[in-house]
């Protein structure tokens, strides 16, 4: 994370919607074959512990179970030219974003838990969508045995949250909104949107 004090995320709340938000990202650990990287979607299975699971043929999934993690998220984010602040010619560029990192450890599912976390993501998905919601019961049982059986759930048990919100919070705000303009202008708008609305 940045180690600015100024961009530091610590609200644990807006951090935990801004992960169930965004669902997808990256988990990261230490392997015996070197440092390993799943792309995942995940969902909360209570106020410190995300459910994740991996494809079986993933190289991190054999060496998880145990083993220290990191999830990381990224939400919008965007580069920042020094002229957008209005503030004249000593500004550098720099990037904004919005971010986050959870620490802990992966513990691995048995296949009624990884049932359960698979369908649980699947209906807060679904929920997103006006469509009638699908299930896994509308899988012919033995297709629905072979995707249980192509993936392996994990816990993962944080113990450490870090956040940046690195959104030019250390500018005055009349500078702030003038580059959130200049970036949704540049058809960055997510992330304009955040540097409007974002308050220490």
């Amino acid at each position: 994370m940045h180690p600015a004090p100024a961009f530091r995320w610590e609200d644990r709340d807006a951090m935990r919607a801004f992960v169930r938000d965004v669902t997808f990202g990256q988990l990261f650990a230490a392997t015996p074959d070197g440092p390993r990287v799943a792309q995942v979607p995940v969902i909360w299975l209570d106020h410190d512990t995300l459910g994740l699971h991996v494809a079986r043929g993933n190289g991190i999934s054999r060496h998880l179970d145990g083993a220290a993690a990191l999830f990381t998220v990224l939400g919008p984010e965007g580069y920042i030219r020094p002229d957008w602040y209005e503030l004249g010619p000593d500004q550098v560029p720099t990037w904004n974003y919005l971010a986050v990192e959870l620490e802990g450890t992966a513990r691995r599912m048995d296949r009624d838990a990884l049932a359960a976390q698979v369908d649980a993501l699947t209906a807060e998905q679904e929920a997103r969508h006006p469509a009638p919601a699908w299930t896994r019961d509308k899988l012919d049982p033995r297709a629905s045995d072979k995707l249980l059986d192509a993936i392996i759930g994990f816990r993962l048990e944080i113990t450490a949250w870090r956040g940046t919100a690195k959104l030019g919070q250390n500018k005055p705000d009349a500078a702030r909104l003038a580059a959130a303009d200049a970036s949704e202008a540049a058809g960055r708008r997510a992330i304009a949107q955040l540097m409007r609305a974002w308050r220490r």
